[in-house]
């Protein structure tokens, strides 16, 4: 017998000097130690990662979180192989089924544990696309809301901002427009302002200096915007505004990587929905059977146990127990018996005892 099937039979709880006697056996519960030490390995590796993100950035990241996952991992093996070992095959199948199904439930429990931190794994690509956009949707959201608190506080101040502004694009369109009939007016373009008349005369003079004190009034407008959109900029300054901006490709990059679990976690969730809300059905069905498959995994032991008939092993085992059950049995009524038959040896002496007492 290899060691490799003696490894697996420790793993699978077998007494192996009982289960040597029935080399037909020998396979089944070779498959059901590997099956149980294959799910801890995959929950030591699930743990672990998990556990990665926990401590990431921190001192010994790495160690403890190798540390964790072997915790982890023997956790789960040692609960899986208890899973096995405590289905009593002398029972019928329904009672079996009965005194499984507990077992069933935890299983399940476990495999869709163990298997989350698979699938961060797996759709890490994925998620740190979604990440990307997540982080900067906040970002855009916080400068927004940033500048609503703002305008609302320093209203006035925008206000007079928004109305010298209307005022110097009007004043500008109209300049245009007098500019415009000024040329006109000059080289003799006939219209229902102009006179038709080519040359340099009273009517033209007289539009060239209105242009001047307007284009004098633009002037000072313009200088009166820009005052305010300086004194605006000041107390942006102060309400830290201007200190927002919008994530850069490297930034995005660096808040990506620096990401918790919680946050994949919640990445890795989304990933069921389209940008328009809609449920992406080729994601959903993906993260599913990726979850069915650990967990048919962590149950596959129980299903085997609960589905193979009662064999020599088992029938081994219970008559095993059987003898030890009725030697145990019977060495306490032999306690008792000799118990019961040094009883008036014991009240003797005890009398003595009283009686030097006295």
């Amino acid at each position: 017998m290899s060691d490799i099937n003696r490894f697996f039979w420790r793993c699978a709880g077998v007494h192996q000097e009982t289960l040597e006697k029935y080399p037909e056996e020998h396979s089944k519960y070779t498959a059901i130690g590997a099956t149980i030490f294959f799910t801890g390995l995959f929950a030591s590796l699930s743990g672990g990662y998990a556990m990665y993100f926990v401590f990431s950035g921190g001192a010994f990241d790495w160690l403890l979180a190798l540390v964790f996952g072997i915790i982890w991992g023997l956790a789960i093996f040692n609960m899986d192989r208890y899973i096995v070992l405590s289905i009593n095959k002398s029972k019928s199948g329904f009672m079996q089924l009965l005194q499984a199904l507990p077992r069933i439930l935890l299983a399940i429990l476990i495999g869709l544990v163990i298997s989350r931190p698979l699938e961060l794994k797996i759709f890490d690509k994925e998620i740190r696309e979604n990440l990307r956009v997540r982080f900067l949707a906040d970002q855009r959201a916080k400068i927004d809301t940033l500048n609503s608190t703002f305008n609302k506080k320093y209203a006035n101040e925008v206000a007079l901002l928004k109305s010298i502004t209307t005022e110097r694009d009007s004043l500008e369109s109209s300049i245009k427009n007098d500019r415009t009939k000024l040329n006109y007016e000059i080289f003799g373009n006939k219209t229902t302002e102009t006179s038709g008349v080519m040359g340099y005369g009273p009517y033209a003079k007289m539009k060239e200096e209105e242009l001047k004190k307007k284009e004098g009034y633009l002037d000072t407008l313009r200088n009166k915007i820009t005052l305010q959109q300086n004194a605006i900029r000041q107390k942006q300054q102060f309400e830290g505004i201007l200190d927002q901006k919008v994530l850069s490709n490297a930034s995005l990059d660096s808040a990506v990587n620096v990401a918790g679990f919680a946050d994949r976690n919640s990445a890795l969730g989304n990933l069921r929905y389209d940008a328009n809300g809609k449920v992406n059905e080729s994601n959903a069905n993906a993260v599913f059977f990726i979850a069915l498959l650990f967990v048919f995994l962590e149950c596959l032991p129980v299903i085997v146990k609960l589905l193979a008939g009662k064999d020599p092993y088992d029938n081994e085992l219970q008559n095993q127990r059987t003898i030890h059950d009725y030697e145990s049995d019977t060495n306490v009524t032999v306690q008792k018996e000799a118990i019961d038959r040094l009883k008036d040896t014991y009240v003797d002496v005890s009398i003595n005892k009283r009686m030097k007492e006295l």
